[in-house]
């Protein structure tokens, strides 16, 4: 009966601690050249990664940024060239496994996508997720107290799992409300991380995200359009991935 209580009150403490905040998540990269796709315009090297399966963009973003309907494709160029050079937003595409053309979605349509799955709490909290975790730690509780008490174990977890859900589904959609903090420092993140809109200066290495939307589920190409500003030349441009 002892370890069956120890087992419980662990398994509690588990998911305490499983429940963790945000924090800003830092995301390495590689000289645009070592890229296998990488191609050269205008003096500009560029070399890509799509994030699309879901355990490696939530690993590179801190969150679960696919369920939040974004599939991110990282981009380096080190821009050699003597001009500035910023991305076409609306002639860059996602091809996907079933050659299907995805447009890129702005970074202000990025950050809201973002927002809204976070105020559903789709991917780091809100009042579902009150609810869930309060249902999951009023089990372990209601369960520990059974075995304590000598009461029917599944009884007791049931009615901990039911006052669990009711006071974490409170607790969660008030803390929802009054705490921004988290909700705006993903955006502000999204925004950061975002390459489209941003001009990349001479004698610069520049890298960021462009993002798709997650309905694409898959990337086999970008199609990247690029203008060199001074020259007014566009680069039409196809980078691979393996």
């Amino acid at each position: 009966m002892k370890a069956r209580t120890l087992f419980l009150l662990a398994s509690f403490g588990f998911l305490l601690f499983a429940c963790t905040a945000y924090k800003t998540q830092y995301v390495g990269f590689r000289p645009a050249a070592d890229y296998p796709n990488s191609v050269i315009a205008g003096g500009v090297t560029i070399g890509a990664e799509a994030f699309a399966e879901q355990a490696a963009a939530k690993e590179a973003f801190g969150f679960d940024i696919k369920r939040a309907g974004l599939l991110p494709v990282q981009v380096v160029m080190d821009n050699r060239s003597g001009g500035v050079f910023e991305v076409i937003a609306d002639q860059t595409f996602l091809v996907d496994q079933n050659n299907r053309y995805w447009n890129l979605i702005s970074n202000r349509a990025a950050v809201e996508r973002v927002a809204d799955a976070t105020q559903a709490g789709a991917i780091l909290g809100g009042a579902g997720k009150g609810a869930a975790w309060g249902a999951a730690t009023g089990a372990v509780l209601g369960a520990a107290f059974g075995v304590l008490t000598g009461e029917s174990v599944a009884e007791a977890a049931g009615k901990g799992a039911a006052v669990g859900a009711a006071g974490g589904a409170v607790y969660g959609g008030a803390k929802e409300g009054t705490d921004t903090d988290r909700q705006r420092t993903i955006a502000d993140d999204i925004r950061d991380k975002g390459l489209e809109g941003k001009r990349i200066p001479a004698q610069s290495l520049a890298n960021g995200f462009l993002f798709f939307p997650a309905e694409a589920q898959s990337a086999s190409e970008l199609r990247l359009q690029i203008l060199d500003i001074q020259s007014g030349e566009v680069y039409s441009l196809s980078l691979l991935f393996i």
